[in-house]
Order: structure tokens, then C-alpha cells, then sequence
């Protein structure tokens, strides 16, 4: 099945893209899709991650990295803003 990813601010900077499209099995978790994106975008983009946020399709995860993902959905990247 085909997923959706946007990135965001630093998220962005270490994936080297806005946005990607990745292929997952049936059935894939989202914990089985982060561990994809740690070994495709590397260490860089695995310490944003450590701290960032993740929406599916607009909402926190309901199970956490145990959420279901479904064909077509959208898995976003937020990092955490710091501002003065």
C-alpha cells in the first residue's frame, strides 16, 4: 500500500525533502513505517524523529506506534518549533 509523508522544518532539512511517498505491506504499523524512515532518511532524520511529532492523516496516532495504517494515508513529521 502507498503512504504519504510530509516533513517539516528540521524533519525536512534531514530527509532532504518536503514530502515522499514509501510502499508498506497490508496491515503495517506506524512503528513498522518509522523504522523504515530511520534506515531510508538515516541517523540524522532518527534524532529529529526522537523528538518530533507524528499525525496521521491530521491526528495524533490513536495507539501510538501500534496504529494501523491504511492505504492512501497521509504520516506527517513535526519536529518541535523553538521561537523568541
Amino acid at each position: 500500500m502507498s503512504i504519504r509523508l510530509l516533513f517539516f522544518a528540521a524533519a525536512r532539512e534531514a530527509a532532504g525533502r518536503a514530502r515522499d511517498e514509501v510502499e508498506c505491506e497490508e496491515g503495517a504499523t506506524l512503528g513498522a513505517l518509522l523504522t523504515q524512515m530511520r534506515t531510508r532518511y538515516g541517523a540524522d532524520f532518527a534524532a529529529v524523529l526522537g523528538t518530533a511529532r507524528v499525525w496521521i492523516d491530521g491526528d495524533e496516532p490513536p495507539a501510538g506506534d501500534a496504529t494501523e495504517l491504511r492505504e492512501g494515508c497521509e504520516v506527517a513529521v513535526l519536529p518541535p518549533v523553538s521561537g523568541g
